[in-house]
């Protein structure tokens, strides 16, 4: 079973992108999504012990944190601290349903892929990307986006050309939604080719 970690900055298209995999019988696992089942779940508890004024009616409430990490930007390490290894739990029962199942291919969709350090847990790496100023349009069109709140956002995100880099598939979101699945199915083409030849 091939592994491929999906990743890419705000704003490029990367959840539109591994849905584009979901659609095409890839089975895909969203940290984004677990993050906000644990913010209902598991997480409530450790979160609030750390972050007291980010509970309302017993959920972790996104923006009483996106404020306090504001006031407090030393505490993302903190949250890290408490949500990745929630997270990476989820993610590895996940890998190892798929891999009972027979799977040929996985995506695991992870934000922080590298920042985190998880390209190292994955066999490829794709990234998805658009030109600067189309991302940042999208970005804007978030409700409560604000300046600042996407400087702190972008700080915390290696630069797009570095993750280009070290990827060893790139899509590309500009073109539209044709396109970009397009290139989706030449990317499951290729691995499922090196999963047959593993075989």
């Amino acid at each position: 079973m091939i592994v491929l970690g999906l990743t890419g900055s705000m704003g490029t298209g990367k959840s539109t992108t591994a849905g584009m995999f979901r659609e095409l019988g890839v089975p895909v696992h969203d940290s984004d999504a677990t993050v906000h089942e644990l913010y209902r779940g598991e997480a409530v508890g450790p979160v609030g012990e750390a972050f007291p004024g980010a509970i309302n009616d017993g959920v972790v409430d996104r923006k009483a944190l996106a404020a306090e990490l504001a006031a407090r930007p030393d505490g993302f390490r903190e949250l890290e601290s408490v949500i990745h290894p929630l997270v990476r739990r989820k993610e590895e029962a996940f890998l190892s349903k798929q891999r009972a199942a027979g799977a040929p291919l996985v995506v695991l969709d992870i934000p922080l892929l590298f920042e985190t350090g998880a390209d190292r847990r994955v066999d490829k790496v794709l990234v998805v990307t658009c030109e600067p100023e189309l991302q940042r349009r999208r970005v804007f069109e978030r409700p409560g986006m604000t300046e600042e709140k996407f400087s702190m956002l972008m700080a915390r995100q290696m630069p797009d050309a570095q993750k280009r880099e070290r990827a060893d598939f790139v899509v590309r979101t500009d073109n539209g939604l044709a396109d970009a699945r397009e290139q989706v199915k030449l990317v499951i083409d290729i691995l499922k080719r090196e999963t047959d030849a593993d075989a």
